[in-house]
Order: C-alpha cells, then structure tokens, then sequence
C-alpha cells in the first residue's frame, strides 16, 4: 500500500507498505546487480549507510548462480543475507543493452548469454518466473528498451508490444504469486512506460498502462543518451498520466541534480550505479562539488571526504589516507569511496523527504544545487 504523506508542489513524500518493510520515499535504491554492491560492500555495511532498497537484476542472477538455485537457498533476502526491501530488475534493459545477437519476437527475445554465449530466451513469463524465484519484493515487468531516437513508427510498435508483453506479466505474476511453493506470495508489480522522448506516446503508453492498477509505475528508457532537458520535459509530460497514488520509479537516473530535478516532477524511486562505479574511481560526491581523490592536492590533506558527514570513510580516515589506498590500488580506498558515496546519495533522500514534509523542497533544491555546482 503507497500512501502519500505531504506534497510541496509535485514532489510527493510518501510512503510504500511492503512485505518486507515499509520505503520512506523520494527513495534511493542502491545498486547490486549480481546480490552485491560492487566495491566489497556487505549487506551490513549497507544498514549503516541508511539504505532503504537494494536492487538486484533479474538478467545477471540468472546467468549466474542460476534463479534456481537462488530459490533452493530460500530466496535472494536469505541468500544474501538482507531482510529489507528488494528490487529486481525484469532484465528487459540488459537483454537490449548486452545482447549483440537478439531477435525480438512476440513472444520474447532470443539471445546469446554475454557470460558463455549459451542460447537464452526471455519473454514475459519467463521474467516473472525468474523473479519470483529469487522472492524479490517488487519484480519489474519485462519491456523492450527502445533507443530514445528511434523512429516513431518503431517506437509505436514497440511500446504496443510492451503493453502486450506487460498484461502477460500481470497475469503470470497472479499465478505465481498463487502456488504452494512460491516462496514470497505477495510479490508486487510495477509497469514501465516507454516511448523515448516521443510525449504524445508516452502519454498514450501512461493511459493504457494505468488501467491495468498495478503497485507502481517506472518511466524507462531515459538516461539513455538524450539530453537533459529532454529528460525533464519528458517527465513532464508523463507523469500527470501516471495514478498519483502509486509509486513512480524514474529507472537508472542519476545525478543528484537529476534526482532533485525529478522530485520536483513529481518522482519517488530512483536507481543508478553511479555513486559505485564513480567511488571504485576515486570520485567522491560532496556538497560542495565532486572530488577525484587521485588528484595530488588530497596527498597531505588530512580532512575528511566532507566535514561532518557520519559515513564510515568521513568518521574514521583523511583524504589523505584514502587517497594513498586508491593509489597503491588497496580494496579499501575503493571500499571507503563507495560507502561515502552510498550514504551522501541516502542521506540527501532523507534531506529531500524532510524538507517536503516542511514545505520547503524548492529552497533545498536551489540550495544544494548552488553548492554542488562549486568548482
């Protein structure tokens, strides 16, 4: 159940009841594709670092170790060893994205696993089987991902599909959520709306889609080449077809300018690997702007990544320090940066959920922006 708490202006601050926990959003999910974040962070690192959901990907975990034997091990929660909400991915973005040799048929896709090269196929069932074997607690719906600028006669067959393919979803998900043997019953459901920068289709996608009432509603294929101000203009257009009283997930978005912007829309979920992937380089968010911790300057710094900030990296370590692991090439200078980085993307969510509750979102936004926009 999504309830909606307080509203300044579009930006929601909400709250979404699931079966494992409850998510304060706007929310950030922290990313690990394979049941990990990149960059050695443990689940219990992750109970320090304010993380709500973890998201893993459907694609990736049935490559390997196999959804199967996630499912004999009792699911990912026990498998890796977090009781919080999770979020699967549908493996939809990755098929599209890692597969060099696919052929999209109706009833799915045929490609070539990106590990070994063994034949795959995965359509909409075969998603949600997937994802009710690993008992995530919000599965994905399986979409096909079209380049943001396709041809519109493309992208109107190819969001057509999608619809398709998304009312095949909704009902082998009933189904599965109905067996014996389904280990969480009450698996929830989120749509995806496409239709690249295409408003008139998204509208028109947003409608159709919303008929079917499911637990939540993602706007994909973004962040996927086009500019910044498309970006925002297509939420824009898409988000007042969405039912406001469900969860709206902004897939693989982004900076924090991108999430703040996309608050103000209206959006309450967000996911990216950039806060892993930019610390395992080094690069470090603050509120005064990124640090790249290679740079010389840090090599006698002995301040913290940023004063005041209570991650494990900024209580205990220097720049300094961290600086000399990144370049002797130590695991934990990477470990550090990622968990600095995880907790300036979760603590800024807690900032935003705050200053909506108070009705002063758009000071905060204008706020953080000017700081991180220091050189």
């Amino acid at each position: 159940m999504y309830q909606i708490i307080k509203k300044d202006g579009n930006a929601k601050r909400g709250r979404l009841t699931t079966v494992h926990g409850v998510i304060e959003t706007p929310v950030f999910m922290n990313v690990g594709t394979a049941a990990a974040i990149k960059g050695a962070v443990a689940t219990e690192d992750l109970e320090n670092l304010k993380t709500q959901v973890e998201l893993s990907n459907t694609y990736h975990l049935h490559v390997r170790p196999g959804d199967q034997v996630v499912k004999k091990l009792g699911g990912l929660h026990k498998f890796m060893n977090w009781n919080k909400p999770i979020l699967t991915d549908s493996g939809g973005f990755q098929v599209f994205s890692l597969a060099s040799l696919r052929k999209i048929k109706e009833e799915g896709v045929y490609f070539n696993s990106h590990v070994d090269g063994r034949k795959i196929f995965m359509g909409p069932e075969e998603s949600m089987q997937i994802q009710s074997n690993l008992a995530s607690t919000i599965a994905m719906a399986f979409d096909e991902c079209p380049p943001s600028l396709e041809s519109r006669e493309y992208m109107e067959r190819s969001v057509a599909r999608t619809t398709r393919w998304l009312e095949r979803c909704k009902k082998e998900m009933a189904r599965l959520n109905s067996l014996e043997d389904t280990i969480n019953k009450k698996q929830m459901l989120f749509g995806i709306n496409q239709g690249g920068c295409l408003e008139d289709v998204r509208r028109e996608h947003a409608k159709q889609i919303t008929e079917l009432d499911l637990d939540g509603y993602a706007i994909g294929g973004l962040a996927v080449g086009e500019s910044h101000s498309d970006m925002y203009r297509t939420i824009e257009a898409v988000v007042p077809y969405l039912p406001e009283d469900k969860p709206t997930y902004l897939m693989g978005v982004g900076t924090p300018a991108n999430i703040l912007e996309a608050v103000e829309r209206g959006v309450d979920f967000f996911d990216c690997v950039y806060p892993s992937r930019n610390g395992r380089h080094g690069h470090v968010y603050t509120n005064h702007g990124k640090l790249n911790l290679f740079n010389a300057k840090f090599e006698l710094d002995d301040n913290p990544i940023e004063e005041g900030c209570q991650c494990p990296a900024c209580k205990h370590h220097t720049r300094a320090y961290i600086r000399h692991l990144l370049k002797a090439k130590e695991m934990l200078g990477m470990r550090l940066c990622v968990m600095h980085n995880l907790y300036f993307y979760n603590n800024m969510m807690e900032e935003i959920r705050t200053a909506i509750e108070e009705g002063r979102f758009a000071e905060y936004k204008r706020q953080k922006l000017e700081g991180m926009n220091q050189p």
